[in-house]
């Protein structure tokens, strides 16, 4: 009987193996080639174990000013280790755009951090949420309903009587010395507070300054660095006491906000009555909205601090700036004051209505905010997929800081970016705006997690610091200029007082008729 061939002769098997070695070499080829492509970002020397490159942001400078030395030497796209955290530090404009362009869903989230977890109820406060539906729901809400432009019509009177109460407070009292500092808080405050709980603070009350301690250490220990961060492990332990200072403050805030919401459900007389941001989120209950499953005083409680939070540090800080930097250049004051008395006049009071001719004034807080953004470092990204940022390898997971007060002081973008000069806004930078378009001016970050509070907290700036000017001949007690010291913290803030003379400067009837 005849043989049947094996299909499977000496030469099929060696072609497979032969076609399978070399699908073999092409494939890790190919992964040697990708892994060749996947250039990780250059490092500084000099990380210790287990706290990484810690060390190098503990010394007397902000971090943002070490950060900022180091591009000279490491490039605008460097990486950190921050304890166990891998963190991408961007320091120039074309680095911030492929971030938040191109990359802007990849770095759409934030890191989870004790901070954020204690201060911010389990990560409910709008901006230390990370990236979701119940980030994108409560975002949507606060905007149409406190930030949106019909909202803000509906409380521009509210801001014009604050204003006006805090000048009259001086005419009343004659005060011949006032802290700056203070005085643009109160301002701030009482807008937020009203816009969002429906009642202002009175100045002097225990309570007052309860809360004023707790919202400003809630900032000073968002921004502080807490050692469980770093060393997650050793959490239970709270080695440097942050945890516990925390906690405490949360609780202090909490107990205020739970107050309020308590007052708004004894107080509503109908079930559509909205007064007030606070009331709008009750109605959204009532209605359904059961924001995502969380609970809803907890919703509630973080979203309205949050709104605080955010109205009320960063205005008075950008406003305290503005001040310090026109006292320190008398030039830039007097054309100012100048641009007041011709567009204004002295026999009024600045209105929200008259900002758009304030054109000069418009430029001192848009220069003021180059140079001292709210957020000096943004707040921290958290990268949620791989991605490539100026030609490296960001793996996921990576924490990205984005140094907006180097970016701003670029001198390719700035000519002597040191310098205050606000007519630099006039002329070659007339057409950059700070709404997250133009990426060589992002005091308020830029893409999705943009601060969406920007069109609120203008007008505040614009009103305070035009009536102010236009009310007020200004002068430092003792003629030396103002020390621009920065304090550490998550919001840049004026380390010290700003105390200044303020001396009347229009009619007495106008300041008795406010």
């Amino acid at each position: 009987m005849e043989q049947q061939e094996n299909p499977f002769s000496q030469s099929t098997v060696a072609f497979t193996f032969t076609i399978f070695g070399l699908l073999l070499f092409l494939l890790v080829l190919s992964r040697k080639r990708n892994a060749a492509t996947k250039k990780a970002p250059p490092e500084p020397s000099g990380a210790w174990p287990l706290i990484g490159h810690l060390h190098l942001l503990g010394g007397s400078k902000p971090p943002h000013v070490t950060l900022g030395d180091m591009v000279d030497k490491y490039g605008p796209v460097f990486t950190l280790r921050l304890g166990a955290h891998k963190t991408l530090v961007v320091s120039n404009s074309e680095m911030a755009k492929q971030c938040f362009t191109v990359n802007d869903r990849a770095f759409a989230s934030r890191p989870k951090s004790v901070a954020f977890e204690v201060l911010g109820y389990n990560f409910s406060m709008i901006g230390f949420s990370p990236y979701g539906s119940y980030w994108r729901n409560v975002r949507k809400i606060a905007t149409l309903e406190l930030l949106s432009t019909h909202r803000i019509d509906m409380v521009k009177h509210v801001m014009e009587s604050e204003v006006k109460a805090a000048v009259k407070d001086i005419w009343q009292k004659r005060k011949v010395e006032t802290e700056m500092k203070r005085w643009f808080g109160d301002i701030t405050l009482n807008i937020m507070f009203r816009a969002v709980v429906g009642k202002r603070l009175v100045s002097d009350d225990g309570e007052t300054q309860r809360i004023r301690k707790a919202l400003r250490d809630l900032f000073d220990l968002s921004g502080s660095f807490a050692l469980s961060d770093a060393l997650p492990y050793l959490r239970w332990l709270d080695l440097d006491g942050k945890e516990k200072e925390m906690k405490k403050t949360a609780r202090e805030l909490d107990g205020f906000a739970q107050v309020w919401l308590d007052q708004h459900r004894r107080n509503r007389t109908t079930a559509s009555a909205a007064h007030d941001f606070m009331d709008v989120l009750i109605n959204l209950v009532e209605n359904g909205e059961d924001f995502n499953g969380r609970d809803i005083d907890t919703t509630i409680k973080a979203t309205c601090l949050a709104m605080i939070l955010a109205g009320s540090d960063t205005t008075t800080g950008t406003l305290t700036w503005t001040l310090s930097l026109l006292l320190n250049n008398r030039d830039v004051l007097n054309k100012a004051v100048v641009e007041l008395e011709t567009q204004i006049g002295k026999e009024k009071m600045v209105e929200i209505s008259d900002l758009t001719k304030l054109e000069y004034l418009q430029c001192v807080i848009k220069e003021t905010l180059r140079l001292y953004p709210p957020g000096p470092l943004n707040l921290p990204h958290e990268a949620m997929e791989d991605c490539t940022v100026g030609g490296y390898h960001v793996p996921t997971g990576t924490r990205l800081l984005t140094n907006i007060s180097k970016l701003q002081r670029d001198p390719s973008l700035y000519p002597n970016p040191l310098e205050f000069r606000p007519e630099r806004f006039l002329t070659t930078q007339k057409d950059v705006d700070f709404k997250g378009q133009n990426f060589e001016l992002i005091p308020f970050g830029a893409g999705r997690r943009m601060c969406p509070g920007l069109s609120f907290s203008l007008p505040v700036m614009q009103l305070s610091l035009a009536t102010l000017l236009h009310g007020f001949d200004i002068a430092t007690p003792d003629e030396r200029p103002v020390d621009m010291l920065e304090q550490i913290g998550l919001t840049n803030i004026k380390a010290s007082p700003l105390h200044v003379i303020l001396v009347p400067r229009l009619s007495a009837h106008i300041y008795d008729e406010i």
